[in-house]
């Protein structure tokens, strides 16, 4: 028999309770767990000695950033415990990790009921063909489901059935900082309709001297790489749902990113600090500094870093520029909450999301923020009828941009979803950035090196068996 692995062993004694804090404490510290990881450990080895208590209390768990952007939750949360007792904690999710939910659903059980940090294309096909989360359909009402709007509703779905509860929409778009760009002489109200005419007003910007750097960028592959080739093709997946890393479309979008490297930050193409690389970039230091006035990522990148200027109301959106004759597309995503199978309290936790998602509360102040301690996130709902009762009676604090960027759903798609989760990305990313590092100078050639690294992976994971619970 193999032996467990030393970490997954921990927590496995971890979740069931079978060890005290302090031994779970001392073991991840010597594993070099790192202190969030260790905290959350800690706590679910009380947690799980408590576990047969648990029935009729709803246990919620999040990605943290959610709680750290929107914090109305905790105001939705207390009102929703007068009438059902609720835990809330942060879960030790940093870089999508999902270990402990495959951990506790090996032994059929879960300290969770509702996990909201999901992206559908990074984990919902390993967590659904693993087992370790159930459909929601049996627990929402088919007029809720099909409220969500339509590219939202498909995004969540995996075999025809609903998996990922959307929660907070994000759009790859186009921002920039309007003073800059008047000061630069170009037009501050009109954005770029065509990648050619993004990297020429990118240029001026740096010729000026009015920013040491004409654009910036998310380096990482579904911010960046994706949605560009998005905005030529949107025909660039395979069957088995992989990136057509190779496709024309996506050679030229990579072009395009070795002249927005040119035009950046030294540091573009570095990790983030945080959250496994993924999160804390530099693209979002050089855009809250106003060191570069044009910025390609999701809008609540914008609308988050703009709102640490003097002005934030110098910020404009726009959908992404395309190429010539090119699709016109982009990528979105959801964050969202999947079932936990080895919870206990589905009823419960679908009327949490259903009063969450259509918490409006939460929406003005992603809309608006709190300033100047909390700035706007724009992340929006997702339900038709909202948006409808939107337009019929404006909210005093609805804006243009949001309704612009749900509108633009209409040629956004999601990214299609893979056995690989992340780490389709993880190991494209050294080929492609070798290129973006001038250290190639063929795009194709960079680019079917990340085919072959992605080909190999996925023949690896067909070969294996489904993980199961």
């Amino acid at each position: 028999m193999t032996k467990a692995h030393p970490a997954r062993a921990l927590f496995a004694d971890a979740f069931a309770g079978r060890i005290d804090r302090r031994d779970v404490i001392r073991r991840a510290v010597a594993l070099g767990l790192s202190a969030p990881v260790v905290a959350a450990l800690g706590q679910a080895s009380l947690r799980g000695a408590l576990a047969q208590s648990r029935e009729g209390t709803l246990s919620v768990t999040y990605y943290d950033w959610i709680l750290n952007l929107h914090s109305p939750i905790e105001r939705h949360d207390e009102e929703f415990r007068q009438s059902t007792p609720l835990e809330v904690e942060v879960a030790p999710s940093a870089g999508f990790s999902t270990d402990i939910f495959f951990t506790e659903a090996r032994d059929q059980t879960s300290t969770y009921d509702l996990y909201i940090g999901v992206t559908p294309f990074l984990e919902m096909i390993q967590l659904a063909e693993g087992g370790v989360i159930e459909p929601w359909n049996e627990y929402v009402s088919p007029e809720l489901i099909a409220d969500i709007a339509p590219a939202m509703r498909e995004e969540g779905t995996y075999n025809g059935q609903f998996y990922v509860w959307p929660f907070l929409l994000d759009v790859i778009v186009q921002g920039w900082n309007s003073d800059l760009v008047t000061k630069a002489g170009l037009d501050p109200e009109t954005p770029p309709a065509t990648w050619d005419e993004f990297l020429a007003n990118a240029r001026k910007i740096r010729e000026s001297g009015v920013a040491p750097f004409g654009c910036t960028f998310d380096f990482h592959a579904w911010r960046s790489l994706l949605p560009i080739t998005h905005s030529i093709s949107t025909d660039v997946y395979n069957p088995d749902g992989t990136f057509m890393w190779t496709s024309d479309a996506a050679v030229q979008a990579l072009e395009i990113m070795k002249q927005m490297t040119e035009l950046a930050n030294p540091d573009v193409l570095n990790e983030g600090t945080t959250d496994a690389g993924v999160n804390q970039t530099p693209d979002e230091q050089a855009f809250a500094s106003q060191a570069a006035a044009y910025y390609i990522k999701y809008q609540n990148a914008h609308l988050r870093f703009a709102g640490t200027w003097p002005d934030p109301s110098q910020l404009r959106l726009a959908a992404l520029p395309k190429a010539e004759g090119g699709a016109g597309g982009t990528v979105f995503w959801d964050t969202g909450a999947v079932l936990l199978r080895y919870g206990k309290n589905k009823q419960q936790a679908a009327q949490y999301m259903e009063k969450l998602t259509k918490d409006q509360r939460v929406w003005e102040h992603s809309v608006t923020g709190d300033p100047p301690e909390e700035t706007a996130v724009g992340q929006l709902p997702v339900y038709q009828s909202i948006w409808n009762e939107y337009r019929a009676n404006r909210p005093a604090w609805m804006t243009d941009w949001a309704f612009a960027i749900y509108d633009g759903l209409a040629n956004a798609r999601a990214i299609a979803p893979t056995r690989l989760s992340v780490s389709q990305f993880n190991l494209a990313a050294p080929h492609y950035v070798r290129y973006l590092k001038g250290e190639t100078d063929d795009a194709r050639a960079a680019l079917q090196a990340c085919q072959d690294a992605v080909a190999a992976e996925m023949q690896k994971t067909q070969g294996a068996p489904t993980p199961t619970a």
